[in-house]
């Protein structure tokens, strides 16, 4: 058994004093810039995944003789593959880490986009469509976890907030990919071909950022003594732990704020505010290149305030925003609630990414529920305020979000760092339990035992001599 690296004082008068706080030579990244910035390439591939498809709907509908409804239903073979890939991501990341975890997602991507292309382009079947979007639903949804987790892992090394600047790279992979398919739709590209072309693109650029990943996994704790000490866990326990609940409210909140802005303000600004269809389009994108700036930016704020007041105030900027578009009966007011919303809804889920991330050995499974938590927002959402559009009104149907951001804030107090000294990010040096000795330990134990736990229930004593 090799000598830990910084053992912790154990006080005379207790026999034993268990400590899991990371160790930062669990790392072995060929470097954090490296691992950063394939992260950043994967997120912006997923994003262009999901839009390519999105963009070529249309042809899909006409080649297909779709109805509206035939249409949702497709819709709904890709929710359920995504729900599943979420759901079932802790267990794959966890077994076998963020890296392969990826490779899989892009093998399932591959597969997804090619044989649903070539399905619609050769009337292989409706029923057969809607398998191949289930499989493509399964690698976003794989990929989703895969990439928060590596995210959350290199945010720990690097020490500083990154994880908002990731998902404006998601943003923008979204963006570029709905410019190609109006291109694609405009010259009359076949879907096959435009498909095929950028799902193998996509998938192999994946295959090969990934090998810049560096090991998010801790394998080695450290602790006082080797007393065999039993960490009861299961990955479905991070369900039922409170902390992860919480900030899955967070990352609901927050993100039906995005979904139902992108869904629904467009129309809203149209029927409520009396603008022109184009009009109302532009809004959409004022809403977007907030929210991008918004993420952009939030790095340096997270920094220097950390977690909740950020998120505090980003809830009360959304609420303001979402406010004066509701109840102000004038366009120039409305725009600018518009802006404030965007920024206030930038943060909200990438930082409860970060947050579930925030103990290693169970990011994997609380990342897994915190973003299954937070797409119930982006699938049952938009419909929930439709319904409620037809019967009140859409600008009056968002006053559902305004009640979820403001639960949100509410509970932002979920989000904190363990042990952040006064305005900084804590670094994964200085142990996850924000502190050394004794009583940053048993923070640790108290943490690991709410959330569940890691992996596997094994006795300390045996874990150390395994190495």
């Amino acid at each position: 058994m090799r000598p830990r690296d910084d053992p912790v004082p154990t006080p005379p008068s207790r026999s034993r004093t268990m400590t899991t706080a990371p160790n930062v030579s669990a790392f072995r990244a060929p470097g954090t810039t490296a691992w950063r910035n394939a992260v950043f390439v994967v997120f912006t591939l997923s994003g262009l995944a999901i839009a390519t498809w999105l963009g070529r709907v249309p042809s899909v509908r006409d080649a297909l003789h779709a109805s509206t409804f035939d249409m949702g239903v497709l819709v709904v073979g890709m929710s359920v593959g995504s729900i599943a890939g979420l759901t079932v991501a802790g267990h794959i990341v966890a077994r076998l880490g963020a890296r392969r975890s990826v490779e899989i997602a892009a093998a399932c991507l591959i597969v997804g986009m090619i044989t649903a292309s070539l399905a619609v382009t050769m009337d292989w079947g409706f029923w057969t469509i809607w398998v191949c979007l289930l499989a493509f639903g399964f690698g976003n949804g794989l990929a989703d976890v895969s990439m928060n987790v590596s995210g959350a892992a290199v945010e720990r090394k690097g020490g500083r907030s990154i994880m908002p600047l990731f998902h404006a790279a998601f943003s923008l992979g979204t963006l570029a990919g709905a410019a190609l398919g109006s291109l694609a739709e405009a010259l009359d590209v076949p879907v096959a071909l435009h498909l095929g072309v950028v799902g193998v693109l996509v998938g192999v650029a994946m295959v090969v950022a990934v090998r810049s990943f560096g090991e998010e996994r801790i394998t080695d704790p450290v602790g006082t003594d080797t007393s065999p000490v039993p960490v009861p866990v299961s990955r479905w326990a991070v369900w039922a732990a409170p902390g992860t609940i919480l900030i899955g409210l967070i990352a609901l909140g927050m993100a039906l704020a995005e979904g139902s802005a992108n869904d629904w303000l467009a129309l809203a600004m149209v029927d409520g505010h009396g603008l022109t269809n184009a009009a109302g389009t532009a809004t959409l994108s004022v809403f977007v290149a907030a929210m991008t700036v918004g993420r952009v930016l939030g790095v340096f704020v997270l920094d220097r305030f950390g977690r909740v007041p950020v998120l505090r105030a980003s809830a009360l900027l959304a609420v303001i925003g979402m406010a004066m578009l509701i109840f102000i009966p004038s366009v120039p007011l409305a725009i600018a609630g518009v802006v404030l919303w965007g920024a206030g809804a930038s943060l909200g889920f990438p930082v409860a990414m970060s947050a579930a991330a925030d103990d290693p050995r169970v990011a994997a499974a609380r990342v897994s529920a915190v973003a299954t938590i937070g797409y119930v927002a982006f699938l049952a959402g938009p419909p929930l305020i439709g319904f409620l559009g037809g019967v009140v009104g859409l600008l009056d149907a968002l006053l559902l979000v305004f009640v979820f951001v403001i639960v949100a804030g509410i509970v932002s107090g979920a989000a904190r760092e363990p042990g952040r000294p006064a305005g900084r990010q804590p670094r994964l040096q200085d142990g996850a339990a924000g502190g050394s000795g004794e009583a940053g330990a048993d923070r640790t134990v108290s943490a690991i035992s709410a959330a569940g736990g890691p992996a596997d229930t094994v006795p300390t004593e045996a874990r150390a001599d395994r190495r």
